[in-house]
């Protein structure tokens, strides 16, 4: 058809690219003036186009039609006229000129809000339900058929920007297009609107959106949000307007702690608290604001009405005044009617709008991507000045957010001062835990305790859920964009990097791991394992799948790949903060939430962490951090119905306790990482020295071939001091193991006991002439004890029997200088990973997860993504 689009904005340009898309021809673009040398979004597109664009600054004067104006507009030839969004009379002689007529869109489900504020009205009245209409123009008065209705749920916090971004934008351009096209089918129809349930409100104006007080908290919360953003709800405070924003009901406003702040006509006076100002209806019940905007139009967080400009500025450094520069620049180019852009230069007094807001966050993050600016920050930094200002802020981590507060505990050590968190973290808070329960953990390189720490109870754990449950359906962390979460996740890899000696002497004193290795290994493969995943993102995609059609109709069918939810892990002892980044990475970079339980004598390194990702700016909520018992937290973990995936690594024992809760609570998704034997075998040809070097390393199950002996006794033996076991109860169970050995006929060669001296030291062992039917053989011993097994030279299937008769399949190894034989034995293995001619080399790119009694589910990789997504399938006939 030939299309006249009559109207203006980014919502007007958007109909026209699709009308334009669908195949029809735009006679003409109708528009709005240009304003402040800027023109409208629709005329900039139209004229990129080529499309004949008008601008006419009116169609009537003196309520009558202006004859030259009519006439240009006829001589389009248009057979429709399309109206997404006008806020000029038109004419009837130009309504009802087109062969097809004239089709309008309107934010609100008529017949009820007729009105030029029809969305504020929506919100205001406290609808439960709203949408648009696409109808057949009339004479302005909202009262034409209707053509086409869409709705949607409004949700209670909503305001005219959510609602309108969320739903009445996006759909109402589909609408829009689909009502053109019931049209071009001759199948649109003309419903007469009903007279029940018929409203007209007035336009809302700065004058008439003053809150009254006299009403309940739900009804002034309704009336504060039907104004955000325009015309803003406002109040007289300390003798001035004060223009309220982002309101939210509260469950508990009477507990609420800060400075009051007495407003005229109100139940009571308001409370300026850390997090917004809180306000009372006359039914006792409470709200709270988020931000204040004043007469000069300076806007501020609620939460810092009593502080508001008392920061002193910062000096910039020369990295800083380049990025100035380059804000100063783009500015210009926003404000192009601005012929110099000075530090008192206002954004808006300039003739910026809304989309020029949204374009000049983008650019912010083009250009600093740690910078991570809200449409709201721009709102309250006006100026120039002020908008470097708090860009530098930000970038410094000094941004006047709420301060996050530690309770640290510090030791010198290692020639520097550790600063270890020592509570809970829970929503983005360092908390005492319930009753102030508290443990000691113990240093266990020489049984000293190193700090009390708070020991969380069930309802910590609920308070924890229900703070990732929030921050994942309600937060800005649900929303947010794929590629700003990735950029979150890496700057706490750079934070951890820039924290790393701390990081891995905390994990030594912690765990008992070896500072260089610890350094290395633990805290190096955890920056490492952030950083890969925070590239994962932007790339989690579904697939387009053919299925066969079902004629005459044709069908597409596409997965999605979705976070799941709330997602627990509980992680062993043995590399705390490594065992934390394989899994959390993965689960933040799927965009769940997490809520980490320590293993209990290994706490302070995942603390340390929580406090690293606030820094980060992840938001309140997303990581919550409970060090505890297992039997407890973890068990309520397993039990709690809002927690949809449990990623554990630990023994099989309590893995399988933990599936079985899993699944009599809700059918939680599970991963499990779980014991294992880790075969070794090594052939007679293979390079023995380098075999020798990496069963000194490692501890596992090893079959050499009897052509040549392993020399296990020179560089087993001369080792003292294979690393701390953390407690004296594992202690006591590798002795018993080691006693099970010998007493079932096994040879020890050496250890077999604790050392003597202060901490929890095992001695390096060596069993030979294992055979395969004893108890050693067979179960793990999670400690530094080395099982030696002889098979006959050539026998390969029946020493690939002997490895596999486990039920452990979570590792396992081969040396040989074979090719052939190492892709047979590596085929023939039944575990997760096969090494050969290496050991435990293992990458952030590679999965790693075992087969059987081992677990299921991978940690690392892309594998690992899937752990923490659900897929959905959406089939589509068309």
């Amino acid at each position: 058809m030939k299309i006249a689009v009559i109207g203006q904005s980014l919502f007007g340009q958007e109909v026209y690219k699709e009308l334009r898309k669908d195949g029809h021809t735009i006679v003409g673009v109708f528009t709005i003036p240009d304003k402040d040398g800027k023109a409208d979004p629709l005329a900039t597109e139209a004229e990129k186009d080529g499309v004949p664009v008008f601008k006419f600054p009116r169609w009537r004067l003196k309520g009558k039609p202006i004859p030259e104006v009519v006439s240009e507009y006829q001589a389009t030839g248009a057979e429709l006229n399309v109206l997404p969004f006008c806020s000029q009379f038109i004419p009837m002689d130009v309504i009802d000129h087109p062969k097809h007529g004239s089709i309008i869109y309107h934010p609100s489900l008529l017949p009820r809000h007729r009105g030029a504020s029809a969305i504020n009205w929506t919100l205001i009245h406290g609808d439960k339900k709203g949408g648009f209409t696409v109808f057949w123009a009339d004479d302005g008065l909202d009262t034409g058929p209707i053509l086409l209705q869409r709705e949607c749920d409004v949700e209670p916090n909503d305001t005219v920007n959510t609602i309108y971004k969320r739903f009445l934008f996006p759909e109402g351009v589909k609408g829009m297009v689909d009502a053109v096209r019931l049209i071009a089918a001759s199948k649109a129809p003309r419903i007469i609107q009903p007279q029940e349930g018929a409203t007209y409100e007035c336009i809302q104006k700065k004058d008439n959106a003053k809150i009254d007080w006299d009403q309940s908290a739900e009804d002034i919360h309704n009336w504060i949000r039907g104004n955000d953003k325009i015309p803003g709800a406002w109040a007289e405070v300390d003798g001035q307007k004060v223009t309220f924003y982002g309101s939210s009901l509260v469950d508990n406003g009477t507990a609420a702690n800060g400075q009051p702040l007495e407003i005229p006509g109100a139940s009571r006076p308001g409370i300026v608290t850390k997090t917004g100002l809180v306000l009372f209806g006359k039914d006792g019940k409470a709200l709270m604001v988020k931000n204040l905007q004043f007469e000069d139009g300076k806007m501020i967080a609620a939460a810092q009405y009593f502080s508001a400009g008392s920061s002193a500025a910062v000096e910039l450094t020369e990295e800083e005044k380049t990025f100035a520069e380059q804000m100063r620049a783009v500015w210009q180019s926003i404000l192009s009617n601005v012929s110099t852009i000075e530090d008192s230069t206002d954004f808006f007094k300039s003739g910026a709008a809304s989309m020029d807001v949204v374009r000049l966050v983008e650019e912010v993050k083009l250009r600093a991507s740690t910078c991570q600016l809200q449409n709201e920050d721009v709102y309250m930094n006006t100026t120039f000045q002020d908008f470097i200002q708090m860009c530098v802020r930000k970038l410094r981590g000094e941004d006047g957010e709420e301060e996050l507060v530690v309770d640290y505990v510090e030791k010198s050590i290692n020639n520097m001062t550790v600063k270890m968190p020592h509570q809970l973290f829970i929503n983005g808070e360092f908390v005492d835990a319930e009753g102030g329960k508290t443990y000691k953990t113990i240093n266990p390189t020489d049984g000293t305790a190193i700090c009390d720490v708070s020991l969380a109870q069930i309802s910590d754990v609920d308070k924890a859920v229900a703070a990732a449950k929030e921050a994942f359906e309600e937060g800005e962390w649900g929303k947010m964009n794929p590629r700003d979460r990735g950029r979150l996740i890496h700057k706490l890899a750079d934070l951890m990097e820039e924290h790393q000696e701390e990081l891995a002497t905390i994990e030594s004193i912690d765990s008992g791991a070896v500072y260089t290795l610890a350094l290395k290994t633990h805290v190096g493969m955890s920056i490492q394992t952030f950083r890969y995943f925070a590239g994962w993102c932007d790339k989690i995609q579904g697939s387009t799948i053919p299925i066969n059609q079902a004629r005459p109709n044709r069908n597409l069918t596409f997965t999605k790949k979705e976070p799941i939810g709330v997602c627990a892990i509980v992680i062993p002892w043995n590399y705390p903060l490594m065992m934390l980044a394989w899994k959390t990475a993965a689960c933040l970079a799927a965009g769940n939430t997490v809520v980490l339980k320590p293993a209990q004598v290994t706490p302070l390194t995942a603390m340390k962490f929580a406090e690293l990702a606030a820094r980060a700016g992840l938001p309140k909520g997303v990581v919550n951090i409970l060090p505890g018992s297992g039997a407890l937290v973890g068990q309520r973990l397993s039990d709690h119905p809002d927690v949809r995936k449990l990623g554990f690594t630990g023994s099989t024992e309590i893995g399988k306790h933990i599936m079985k809760s899993c699944a009599v609570s809700n059918v939680k998704k599970v991963s499990l990482e779980l014991g294992g034997k880790s075969p070794l075998i090594i052939f007679s040809d293979c390079d023995m020295d380098k075999a020798v070097r990496m069963v000194d390393k490692t501890m596992f199950s090893a079959f050499v071939e009897e052509v040549k002996k392993m020399r296990v006794g020179d560089p087993l033996d001369r080792s003292t001091d294979h690393g701390p076991q953390n407690h004296k109860a594992h202690l006591d169970k590798l002795v018993e193991y080691c006693e099970a050995g010998v007493k079932e006929g096994a040879t020890l060669v050496c250890g077999g006991k604790q050392v003597q001296r202060p901490g929890f030291f095992f001695e390096p062992t060596v069993f030979v002439d294992v055979e395969d039917h004893m108890f050693i053989a067979k179960e793990e011993s999670f400690g530094p004890i080395m099982i030696l097994s002889k098979f006959k030279s050539g026998e390969v299937d029946d020493v690939l029997r002997r490895a596999n008769a486990t039920e452990f399949g979570l590792a396992s190894g081969v040396f040989t200088r074979d090719i052939s034989k190492a892709l047979y034995v590596s085929e023939k293995l039944n575990a997760g990973t096969v090494f050969v001619n290496t050991y435990n080399k293992t990458d952030v790119a590679s999965p790693f997860g075992g087969f059987k009694q081992s677990g299921f589910g991978k940690d690392l990789g892309q594998d690992a993504l899937n752990e923490y997504l659900k897929t959905k399938a959406v089939t589509i006939e068309y």
